[in-house]
C-alpha cells in the first residue's frame, strides 16, 4: 500500500513540475500538496539526498528537479520513499530477501503471483513520470480520501 509519505512526496513533485518557474520553496509546495509543511520538508531533503531533486539555500532558494519531468517516474520516487514495490522481499528486484516462513522459493504457491503483480506494478509505475501527471491531470488519484 502507498504511504502518506509516498503520496505527500509525489503530489509535492508533481507540483514542482508544473510549476513555470521550476523552482519552488517547501512553504510552496506544502500548501499546493495540501501537505504539513515540517513533514514535507523532511521528505524534500530525502528526495534531494536521491538526486530527484536539488535545493538552493537562501532568499531565492527552493527546489527544482534534479532532471526533466519526463526522466522521473513514479516508480522512482516510490521506491525512494516507501522502498521496493514488491509486495514481499522474495519476488523484489531490488532487495530481494527469502521470506522467513517460505520453506522453498520453487515450490512457493504464492510466489507466482506475488511476482505477477510486482511485475504490473512496475510496469505501470516504471513508465508513468511526472511529466505525464502534470499533462494528465493524476494528482486527484492521490489525494487522501475524506
Amino acid at each position: 500500500m502507498l504511504s502518506q509519505k509516498a503520496r505527500y512526496a509525489l503530489r509535492a513533485l508533481v507540483e514542482l513540475a508544473s510549476d513555470p518557474s521550476g523552482q519552488a520553496t517547501a512553504t510552496v509546495l506544502a500548501a499546493r500538496a495540501d501537505a504539513p509543511k515540517k513533514f514535507l520538508e523532511a521528505i524534500l531533503l530525502e528526495l534531494a539526498r536521491n538526486n530527484i531533486l536539488t535545493s538552493r539555500r537562501g532568499k531565492f532558494g527552493g527546489y527544482t528537479l534534479a532532471k526533466p519531468a519526463t526522466a522521473i517516474s513514479f516508480a522512482e520516487i516510490i521506491r525512494v520513499i516507501d522502498g521496493p514495490l514488491a509486495l514481499a522481499p522474495c519476488v523484489s528486484r531490488m532487495a530481494f530477501k527469502k521470506c522467513e516462513a517460505c520453506p522453498d522459493l520453487k515450490t512457493c504457491r504464492l510466489r507466482q503471483a506475488l511476482l505477477r503483480a510486482r511485475d504490473a506494478t512496475a510496469a505501470v509505475l516504471e513508465q508513468y513520470s511526472l511529466a505525464d501527471a502534470v499533462n494528465g491531470g493524476a494528482t486527484e488519484i492521490l489525494r487522501p480520501v475524506a
